[in-house]
């Protein structure tokens, strides 16, 4: 639903139910105080960024006069400050689901408390629907200006360095997968930022390549990084532990 609608109460709706369900999948064994806590800061987080996008579907159904999404782009078309006002709500409102730095904090908690086949889904799909939601906007807006480029760039540039350097002194398995899924997002939006800067600067040849590498790792990464937790949760079955000190031999 949220891939597929074309009307902002619609998105927000289906966003929403989106964002429930994997509460209920890392909340799945609510035993245990820190998978209660895991869930929580989940939910805290994802609510956190539905907030921003809220706001912004209210913003351009009021220019709008509906909340249907083509009559958005010719609400947006020449003005520059509102399409930048939506830029940076989108942005953050569906960084947040895609866990960009610093906006990652949820992942690393939720990933270890989630089943293993939870976190196959979440990570290999859901945190893409984010990616999914600043490209869909990036379609209704105006021409970009340069500055959203060099943002998104160094948003993921942050989020890539900083998701392998965090990844690399974890030794839980799934926590280190959480902040290696950080990293690639991370990627993913160096291809973006880098096709906005192309496009700005009127090289579209570059722009269209960085953009199609952008959209290619999402699929990459949605495949493997599902492949990963799925090896993951059988290590897990098979030995009874997550600590990668505890597992060589394998």
């Amino acid at each position: 639903l949220v891939v597929v609608a074309r009307d902002g109460l619609l998105f927000l709706l289906a966003w929403e139910i989106m964002a429930l369900a994997p509460f209920f999948l890392v909340i799945f064994d609510d035993r245990r105080e820190g998978v209660r806590h895991a869930a929580w800061v989940y939910l805290a987080a994802t609510h956190a960024g539905t907030v921003f996008l809220l706001v912004m579907f209210v913003l351009l159904a009021n220019l709008a006069g509906s909340s249907d999404f083509s009559g958005y782009a010719k609400a947006l078309h020449g003005h520059p400050a509102l399409s930048s006002t939506v830029f940076v709500l989108a942005l953050i409102g569906f960084g947040a689901k895609a866990g960009i730095v610093p906006a990652h904090v949820w992942l690393p908690e939720a990933h270890p408390a989630a089943p293993s086949h939870a976190s196959a889904l979440m990570s290999g799909a859901m945190i893409k629907l984010g990616i999914y939601g600043i490209v869909r906007m990036l379609t209704l807006l105006d021409a970009p200006p340069a500055w959203w480029g060099w943002t998104l760039l160094a948003a993921g540039a942050a989020s890539g360095i900083l998701g392998v350097l965090y990844a690399l002194a974890q030794h839980d398995l799934k926590r280190l997968l959480a902040y290696h899924s950080v990293e690639n997002i991370g990627i993913i939006l160096i291809g973006l930022g880098f096709a906005l800067v192309a496009v700005q600067q009127g090289n579209l040849l570059w722009g269209r390549l960085a953009l199609a590498g952008a959209l290619l790792h999402v699929w990459n990464h949605g495949l493997f990084k599902s492949l990963l937790f799925f090896g993951a949760g059988s290590v897990l079955h098979g030995t009874g532990t997550r600590e990668m000190s505890r597992l060589g031999g394998l």
